[in-house]
């Protein structure tokens, strides 16, 4: 009988900013189908803890760790703690980020930093610490949340978008590296999904959004947690270097 190629058994998960929104569903998806999953989160403590319970009544060990991904030095912590406890990192899905809208014009510097310094350089930050231990192993899978506005851009969110292109440019730079070490390396970028960040949009917004959507809805975590768990699985082993947008035809 052939071998189920979406079961994580064994296999470690780290989802950064896993806490809430497209983190919290990627993280729960995996550890449904077998994983072991650490939660990484940077302030709210009390809603990892709520994934932690729920990953738990899957049978699955779960570990939350407060750390912020922009400082190189605290995630060189959380990285080696994860290792002295789960030995090594099978997939890691780079997902923490931030927004602070603004137009160009009223945008302080103070903020544009602070997008980049999470969204794009934690990134970097987490994929360095996590690819030593992936390279001794020859396997890992690196799935990184960017967004089709880093494809597109967006009027009133350029520091967000920047950071998300850059994602994109650094995912396909990255696969080149590791590809002869068994590393896979893709991107997802996601549309319009339900999530806290567009809860708060208001609903004339939202309604102009759905328009410019060609299967009309909005899309769920859910919808990122599926094709996540595709490209951490041996489904996408000779896929690497990819960027899927997962929008409802939103960007073609």
């Amino acid at each position: 009988m052939e071998n189920n190629k979406m079961n994580f058994e064994g296999k470690n998960v780290l989802v950064t900013g896993g806490s809430r929104g497209i983190g919290r569903a990627i993280a729960l998806s995996f550890a449904k189908n077998g994983a072991n999953i650490i939660i990484n989160y940077t302030s709210n403590e009390e809603a990892a803890i709520n994934v932690k319970k729920e990953v738990e009544k899957f049978g699955k060990q779960c570990e939350i760790i407060k750390c912020d991904v922009s400082n190189y030095e605290d995630v060189l912590g959380m990285i080696d703690n994860i290792i002295k406890k789960f030995k090594k990192i099978d997939v890691l899905i780079n997902n923490a980020g931030i927004t602070k809208d603004n137009l160009l014009m009223r945008m302080k510097e103070s903020d544009f930093k602070k997008v980049i310094d999470i969204n794009l350089n934690g990134v970097f930050n987490v994929t360095k610490a996590v690819s030593k231990f992936m390279i001794k192993e020859k396997f890992g899978k690196i799935i990184n949340i960017t967004s089709v506005v880093g494809i597109i851009g967006n009027a009133g969110q350029s520091n967000y978008c920047a950071s998300k292109a850059g994602i994109i440019g650094f995912t396909k730079s990255i696969a080149k590296e590791l590809a002869s070490r068994n590393i896979n390396v893709n991107a997802i970028a996601p549309g319009f999904i339900e999530t806290d960040m567009t809860e708060i949009l208001n609903e004339k917004l939202k309604e102009k959004m759905i328009e410019q959507i060609p299967q009309k809805t909005v899309g769920k975590a859910e919808n990122i947690a599926d094709t996540a768990l595709f490209l951490a699985s041996d489904l996408s082993n000779y896929i690497t270097g990819q960027v899927i947008n997962v929008d409802g035809g939103m960007v073609m």
